[in-house]
């Protein structure tokens, strides 16, 4: 008789099935207004999601496409019968509808916008850092502003890294895979109904991209993703992460960026006027370009050239060269070795495209690319703007950098985003009906000075109370679980309070941001931090690249400093810098703490978004604050350096950071009345709002793109592209004569009456100079300047004085006549040259045809 086991059970076997809502016909609204980003910066959808599902909402994390795919079936008969919250969704939905259906303004210039990354909602992890976020303002401002504008981007697997500290603070970097089915996008298909796939081709392989289109308000944003079977696994990786891999991998990234991105476009039938690169990662979307007029409209290169570079913009964001991105010739004809052929020139003319020294043998610069192919490049503050005219000035030797096109448009900030919930229903309330549509206007800002003082001073303590409610429920967990003395952490979340004197200090923590500036003195500090009768608390957070070793350090003696019983609760970093923390945290610190080397601070916008809600600056005069700065609406460190020694440096700006809380900002704040709050703090504030706000915001940004540079290129470009490019080849053909002939003239006389060179220059006495040229082969106009300039040995450089253009008095045969009267007013040692240039009306500046010869 054969025994009878106890247990007869074969592996556990499971197939895995994901159930998820399936919306009725009346709540399809819902889903409309979920894949469209529209309802990041309306608050009326935002609080219509949570009313939906109150829990599922934080647990998402505010993503409405999560949040409705995991509705039970419950919740929606809930809903269905709830009809208060029914008519509520049918009104917001009413409210979008009227919104995305408004037509674009044909009077502004269309736009095709190309970044690498776009900071939008922390929902979708494409952005890094400041860039980004920009560019989702961008897009944001440019649908409230009703342009025609598409952009081009990625859609990354993992994104940018979420960050964790361990117990002593050092950085983790995790990298989290998003499910691109639960995010607020959606596939692009081809008419056929089979998902459209971008095919790009390199020299010896192709690669793939699935296309995925992300809606944001009127504006479609197209993310190319190459996590897909068609690719060898070396290239699914090209879209992985966000400025993760060697420099192959961005290589790849900038290639599928630029001749990519401008392929999706014609996949898509989709063309404008203009064409912006949002730094020099997308550069190459004029070899493309050039490639299309070349291949397609049988243009020669040089003809090409004139249609590409008149309806182009590069936009740089950095401030030193060794933030651009180089890249070695092997590498760099591996996947553009193709391009000379197509474009019908040589490779060494191609890759010269990128030296700046032509001919030698330096890398290849994409900045440098995207200046020989855009007719217009610009900073984006006016200090950084001085600062790229320098760094840029090796590309166009016969120029000064006072003299270059490069121009500038100060960053700002997107308002119905940054502008907290309260601030926004604040200004609704106290504000002009019309604000919202225009937020520059300074006679609208100028009524906060109606608004009685208290109300403003309830606003941000309503405002600071948000914040640390906020820290309290996200960071607790995670506190308790990575502090080996979790009572530590409690008494840190007990000592946050809105009567302290709240200072915060959000950015990427690179060395040049100079984040350990506060904690020079630690001693001083202590006492700062630690009085009873008026309590401060500083605020830090940010994440350093995986790859900065400096600045994870700063980030670990942070928090080291922050675990010190004196500064325990006093100084608090959290981690994980996101936009969901960014938004909480510019909107409810009462300073916002900014302390770049001078001048390394391309523009910063942080402390623009803290502005929008009336939080007070206190920043070196760098980047927007420099222009920003008011006196009695923030407070300033100077923007000159008193010592060479950056220690020395860091040194003094630390004690006068310290004097200035001290004496000014401390004192000011709990300066507090009989009625319960500062008034000398209020007028700040107001006086922020009404004399800075209006000029910061991402509506004046745009408008100066605009008018001071998409006009000019779209009106230029319609012009070139006339009557089968006529006018392209007319200014092609000129300027390769002028080419071939440029060595030919010959300066037969040089003159100056009476001849100061021998007697003296005096001031006050009028010379008349005289150059006679015979141009030989050569053809059309030549222009000449004098140019008198002065040696300036704090740069070891030269430094103009002034400029006079000669007249052109003559013209006999081949030989033109030239004079120019001037009056000497500098006394002193000068240097005085000519140099002479083609000259031509049709160019849009001298940089557009840099050729020059100094005469003597």
């Amino acid at each position: 008789m054969m025994k009878i086991k106890a247990n007869n059970v074969n592996s556990q076997a499971w197939k895995d099935v994901y159930f998820h809502a399936k919306l009725p016909k009346e709540l399809e609204p819902l889903h409309e207004i979920a894949v469209n980003l529209w309802w990041v910066w309306n608050y009326e959808s935002a609080k219509l999601f949570g009313r939906i599902d109150k829990n599922l909402w934080r647990e998402t994390e505010g993503n409405p496409v999560l949040l409705l795919q995991n509705l039970t079936h419950s919740r929606i008969e809930e809903i269905l019968a709830d009809k208060e919250l029914m008519a509520r969704i049918n009104k917001v939905h009413a409210k979008f509808k009227a919104y995305v259906n408004t037509a674009p303004d044909r009077t502004k210039p269309s736009i095709a916008y190309f970044s690498m990354e776009y900071g939008l909602t922390n929902v979708l992890k494409i952005y890094s850092g400041g860039l980004g976020v920009l560019a989702g303002d961008y897009l944001k401002e440019a649908s409230d502003s009703n342009i025609d504008l598409c952009a081009v981007g990625f859609l990354y697997r993992h994104g940018y890294f979420t960050q964790s500290l361990t117990v002593d603070g050092q950085q983790v970097a995790n990298y989290e895979a998003q499910d691109f089915n639960s995010l607020p996008l959606v596939q692009v298909f081809e008419p056929d109904g089979s998902p459209m796939l971008l095919e790009v081709p390199l020299p010896e392989r192709k690669i793939y991209a699935r296309i995925w289109k992300v809606t944001v308000g009127r504006v479609p944003l197209y993310l190319m993703d190459t996590d897909i079977s068609e690719n060898a696994e070396w290239d699914r990786s090209i879209t992985h992460q966000l400025y993760g891999g060697d420099w192959e991998n961005r290589m790849k990234q900038e290639y599928l960026l630029g001749v990519g991105g401008i392929m999706l476009l014609d996949k898509l039938g989709i063309k404008k006027q203009v064409y912006h690169c949002n730094e020099g990662h997308a550069a190459l979307i004029n070899a493309q370009r050039l490639a299309n007029y070349i291949q397609k409209e049988g243009l020669t290169f040089n003809q090409a050239l004139e249609v590409v570079r008149a309806s182009s913009l590069y936009t740089v964001h950095t401030p030193v060269p060794a933030g651009h991105d180089y890249f070695d010739e092997e590498l760099f004809r591996r996947y553009t070795g193709d391009f000379p052929a197509k474009l019908g020139i040589s490779w060494q003319d191609f890759i010269d495209m990128g030296r700046e020294n032509p001919g030698s043998h330096e890398k290849f610069s994409m900045s440098v690319f995207a200046l020989n192919t855009c007719q217009e490049a610009n900073a984006v503050s006016w200090m950084h703007g001085q600062v790229s005219k320098k760094m840029f000035a090796p590309v166009w030797k016969g120029y000064f950098p006072e003299e270059l096109h490069v121009g500038y448009v100060t960053n700002g900030v997107h308002l119905p985003t940054w502008a907290a919930t309260e601030t926004k229903r604040f200004f609704a309330e106290k504000f002009n009906d019309n604000f919202f549509n225009s937020q520059s206007n300074r006679k609208y800002w100028e009524e906060i000075y109606n608004v009685p003082d208290v109300e403003v001073w309830e606003l941000r303590k309503a405002l600071k109370r948000k914040l640390i409610n906020y820290v309290r429920s996200q960071y607790t967990g995670n506190w308790l679980k990575s502090e080996s003395d979790p009572s530590k952490m409690v008494s840190v979340l007990d000592k946050m309070n809105t009567n302290a004197l709240l200072i915060g200090f959000g950015r990427r923590f690179a060395t040049y941001k100079r984040a350990h500036l506060l904690f020079n003195d630690l001693d001083r500090l202590a006492k700062i931090v630690n009085n009873e009768k008026f309590p401060v608390q500083f605020i830090y957070t940010g994440k350093a690249h995986p790859a900065d070793g400096g600045g994870q350090g700063l980030i670990k003696h942070i928090v080291e400093i922050s675990r010190r019983p004196e500064f325990l609760g006093k100084i608090i970093f959290l981690e994980n810098y996101d936009m969901r923390l960014a938004r909480r945290l510019v909107a409810g610190v009462d300073v916002w703490l900014n302390t770049p080397t001078r001048p390394l601070e391309a523009s910063g916008t942080s402390g623009e978004k803290a502005q929008m809600n009336g939080v007070l600056n206190f920043s070196v005069l760098d980047g927007w604050w420099y222009e920003g700065y008011k006196e009695g609406a923030g407070w300033a460190l100077t923007d000159k350096s008193t010592y060479a020694s950056q220690q020395f440096q860091d040194q003094l700006d630390a004690t006068t950071i310290y004097d200035l809380l001290e004496r000014e900002i401390i004192p000011a704040f709990f300066d507090i009345n009989p009625s319960g709050y500062s008034d000398k703090w209020v007028k700040y504030i107001k006086n922020s709002f009404a004399k800075i706000a209006p000029d910061y915001t991402m509506k004046r940004m745009i408008d100066d793109y605009i008018e001071r540079f998409y006009s000019k290129l779209a009106t230029r470009h319609t012009r070139l592209a006339e009557g089968n490019y006529a006018k392209a080849k007319e200014i092609a053909a000129w300027k390769e004569e002028v080419a071939e002939h440029w060595d030919s003239f010959e300066v037969e006389t040089i003159g100056c009456e009476p001849d100061f060179y021998r007697e003296g220059s005096i001031v006050g006495r009028e010379y008349t100079h005289k150059v006679v040229i015979d141009r030989k082969d050569l053809k059309g106009a030549l222009g000449i300047d004098r140019v008198i300039a002065k040696e300036d040995p704090e740069n070891h450089s030269l430094k103009v004085v002034r400029i006079n253009e000669f007249e052109l008095v003559k013209e006999e045969g081949s030989k033109l006549y030239f004079e120019l009267r001037s009056i000497p007013n500098e006394a002193g040692h000068l240097k005085i040259g000519y140099r002479v240039y083609p000259k031509n009306s049709e160019l849009p500046h001298r940089m557009d045809f840099a050729y020059v010869r100094w005469i003597k």
